[in-house]
């Protein structure tokens, strides 16, 4: 999982509580008890994610969570939906969650991929979750059953929640492989914002979104189909440049107007850089860091630039 470095300054809104342990004792007297109290406050090694999102801020609610859907998103990443009951449990686009798992000792951590506004009106989030030897992923691809129940708690200071009364902002979205997941969420988001400033729902003034997304190949590109999906709903807003590094098959017509072979280059992002513009970074440490010190050079403000690494 990532691990968060947050700008102060980016967004408005940044609040949040640290879990207490009173309403630790309360979520434990759930009909999730059968999670340990040891594996809510501490995982086993100090590279799991508690020990590297220690001082991140959380909220205090922990929710029970059904799984109702799995899905396939690539041939090494699963997608949950999960059914979230209480209706105290938010997240804003581009946060984690800590995620419980009953008989599991090793806590989770995922990015949701999902926009705020699905948990709003149908009380679902989604999570992809790439296969590795740590436990909670091993549990996702390898036991996790339509029905299962879990425990989320949200986390993090990456994310993007505009205020009615903000200045418009166009984004620029970097990822790299899985970092792909918060940055779908704040996509998603703004797609939400740009439909409701139509329908007049919303006063905030969206701006324009660019994502940048590489991955090894077309196959590890997920959610290719719901990104084109919102590039051809808002044309004059949302738009993509996807980048394959080892693409070894041929690239299906739908998809070709919009890969480039190889990585994102400084060049692309030095195109985008300007006053009213934020960027968000997501993907291998690498990454995240030659694009966070390249964005510095170009004398983007600090406070513009947010970036999360994932591990």
């Amino acid at each position: 999982m990532a691990h968060a470095v947050f700008v102060p300054g980016l967004s408005r809104g940044t609040t949040g509580a640290i879990f207490t342990q009173a309403a630790l004792w309360r979520w434990t007297a759930s009909p999730l008890c059968h999670l340990s109290l040891s594996s809510i406050m501490k995982s086993k090694r100090k590279t799991d994610h508690l020990e590297r999102t220690a001082s991140a801020l959380r909220r205090e609610v922990v929710a029970a969570a059904k799984v109702c859907e799995i899905a396939h998103e690539s041939p090494t990443v699963k997608s949950l939906r999960l059914l979230v009951a209480d209706k105290d449990f938010s997240f804003k686009a581009g946060q984690w969650v800590d995620f419980f798992i009953p008989g599991v000792s090793v806590v989770g951590g995922f990015s949701i991929c999902s926009s705020p506004q699905l948990l709003q009106q149908e009380r679902i989030i989604e999570l992809a979750v790439k296969y590795t030897n740590h436990p909670p992923a091993v549990w996702v691809h390898n036991k996790c059953t339509l029905g299962s129940e879990v425990a989320l708690r949200v986390g993090g200071e990456f994310f993007f929640d505009p205020q009615p009364t903000d200045a418009p902002r166009n984004l620029v979205l970097i990822a790299g492989g899985v970092g792909i997941n918060p940055l779908l969420s704040i996509l998603r988001h703004s797609a939400d914002l740009h439909r409701d400033q139509a329908n007049k729902r919303s006063s905030y003034e969206t701006g324009t979104v660019k994502l940048f997304y590489s991955a090894k190949n077309t196959s590890e590109l997920l959610f290719k189909k719901n990104i084109l999906d919102l590039v051809n709903e808002f044309p004059e807003k949302i738009t993509c440049s996807l980048h394959v590094t080892k693409q070894t098959t041929q690239i299906s017509a739908e998809l070709k107007p919009y890969i480039t072979e190889g990585r994102i280059t400084e060049k692309e992002i030095s195109e985008h850089v300007s006053a009213e513009t934020l960027f968000y970074i997501c993907g291998p440490p690498p990454m995240t860091d030659f694009f966070s010190k390249q964005l510095e050079d170009s004398h983007v403000p600090k406070e513009h630039i947010c970036f999360e690494k994932w591990w």
